[in-house]
């Protein structure tokens, strides 16, 4: 890609998605869902009455610069599980390297579970006790952080099936559990 993700124009975006390459993919889209999650995160707190909203701003405005780096990191995260695949099956060194791609590979749809589910919750808290004009949009986070949390989880133990002692698919599935308990706060106050 010969310019940064994060300059693209969303129809930019979209198309390098919808198009016939191995990246963007499921990572970025991740990574980006959390960015929009966090900015929405921050704009219920930036009106929020709440004592703490400026501490739940500024993390929000955190997660959202961190979930935007990741997505640059997921460009290029997977291309060495590609050239792992091209070795030779009959290579002795080919099981290693994939191995270890892929274990290099879970690292950014790692950092976006955590980040997604945290922003879940950032987002669930926003929606319970911010302004009950913005709960809408304070749900809306809460549901795409949790969406992108579980889509991480997913990609970590896709990538790590074979990897029984890594204790990331774990990890993240608890990650995950925290995403779903935090939307159902969100949605427990009866919209």
């Amino acid at each position: 890609m010969d310019r940064a993700l994060v300059n693209l124009r969303l129809a930019e975006l979209t198309d390098q998605l919808a198009a016939r390459t191995p990246a963007p993919g499921g990572g970025t889209a991740i990574a980006v869902t959390c960015a929009l999650a966090a900015g929405l995160v921050e704009m219920a707190a930036a009106f929020s009455p709440a004592a703490e909203a400026g501490a739940v701003m500024a993390r929000a405005g955190e997660l959202r610069a961190q979930a935007l780096a990741l997505a640059e990191q997921e460009l290029d995260s997977y291309r060495p599980v590609l050239e792992a695949l091209q070795i030779p099956k009959s290579e002795p060194s080919r099981a290693d390297a994939l191995t270890a791609a892929r274990s290099s590979a879970s690292e950014p749809p790692f950092k976006l579970a955590e980040t997604g589910a945290e922003l879940a919750e950032l987002a669930a808290d926003a929606a319970r006790a911010g302004s009950p004009h913005l709960a809408g949009d304070a749900i809306a986070a809460t549901l795409l952080a949790e969406g992108a949390c579980r889509a991480a989880t997913q990609l970590v133990a896709i990538n790590l099936a074979d990897a029984d002692n890594d204790p990331r698919p774990r990890q993240a599935g608890q990650l995950a559990r925290r995403a779903a308990a935090a939307r159902d706060r969100a949605l427990a106050n009866g919209f």
